[in-house]
């Protein structure tokens, strides 16, 4: 399962994690994010121990998705050893999600 990321818990769950970490930028009212939530958590536990999979909700954490430059939903970032990867922009499907972040895991 998919953890929730917050700015409270981010550098302790991302940026110190010792196994990358795959964030999915998501809001409520994003009709694209709701779909994209399911692969992420279905991802979630097919990959887990591999890779720490986590969400933020955009629209309570507006300041963490800033920080990040956010500015389009759903964005995938992959985090590994405390910087951005890759980032991906858009809703995926399965294969193309698990893909993203192979090279990583």
């Amino acid at each position: 399962m998919s953890m929730t990321i917050t700015s409270a818990n981010f550098e302790s769950e991302v940026l110190q994690s010792p196994i990358p970490v795959l964030i999915d930028f998501w809001a409520p009212w994003c009709g694209s994010c709701k779909m994209m939530s399911f692969l992420v958590d279905q991802v979630a536990e097919k990959y887990a121990g591999r890779i720490k999979i986590g969400k933020v909700n955009v629209a309570e954490e507006g300041g963490l998705a800033e920080q990040h430059n956010i500015v389009s939903l759903p964005t995938l970032v992959i985090y590994q050893y405390g910087a951005i990867f890759q980032q991906k922009v858009g809703g995926v499907s399965k294969q193309d999600l698990e893909n993203f972040f192979k090279d990583v895991v």
